[in-house]
C-alpha cells in the first residue's frame, strides 16, 4: 500500500498514544480472544466429547476462529494507530450488542457472560468514538476537516 492509501497522523511520532485508543485496543484483543478460545473449546468438544452432530461443532469453533481475526486485527491497527482499523473494530462491537442481548434471555450461566459483553461492547464504543481516539488515527470529520481540538 502507498502512503496516500494509508495515511499515518503526523502526530503519530510526536505525541504518545492516548490512553483510550490503548483501551480500546485491550477490549478488542479480549474479544478476539475470546473468539479464538471458544471456537478452539468447540473444535475441542466436537472432537473428543459427544456432540449431536460432530461436523456442525467442528464447523462452529472454526467459523468462530475465523471471526476471530476481525478484532484482532483491529486491535493490532488500533495500537500501530491506523485510520483502517477503527471501522473493523466498531463493527465488531456493533455486532457483539446482539450476542450479548440473546445471552441475556438465556435462562442460564449465560447472562453475566452477556452482561459481560455488553459492558465491553458499550465501553469500547465509546473509546472508539472519542474525538482523541478519532485524532489520534488521523481520521479527518465531515467534509475531511481534521479536529483541531
Amino acid at each position: 500500500m502507498s502512503a496516500e492509501q494509508n495515511p499515518t497522523p503526523e502526530t503519530s511520532d510526536a505525541e504518545p498514544r492516548p490512553a483510550r485508543l490503548t483501551a480500546a485496543a485491550a477490549l478488542a484483543g479480549l474479544e478476539g480472544l475470546a473468539l479464538v478460545v471458544g471456537g478452539v473449546w468447540m473444535c475441542a468438544l466436537g472432537l473428543t466429547g459427544s456432540p449431536d452432530d460432530r461436523g456442525q461443532a467442528v464447523t462452529g469453533g472454526i467459523t468462530l476462529i475465523v471471526l476471530a481475526l476481525l478484532p484482532l486485527l483491529a486491535a493490532r491497527g488500533l495500537l500501530r494507530r491506523r485510520g483502517w482499523s477503527r471501522g473493523p473494530a466498531v463493527i465488531t462491537q456493533i455486532l457483539a450488542l446482539p450476542v450479548a442481548y440473546n445471552l441475556l434471555q438465556a435462562d442460564s450461566l449465560a447472562i453475566p457472560g452477556g452482561i459481560a459483553l455488553a459492558a465491553v461492547a458499550v465501553a469500547a464504543l465509546v473509546l472508539l468514538v472519542n474525538p482523541a481516539t478519532t485524532r489520534a488515527l488521523g481520521i479527518r470529520g465531515p467534509g475531511g476537516v481534521q479536529d483541531q481540538k
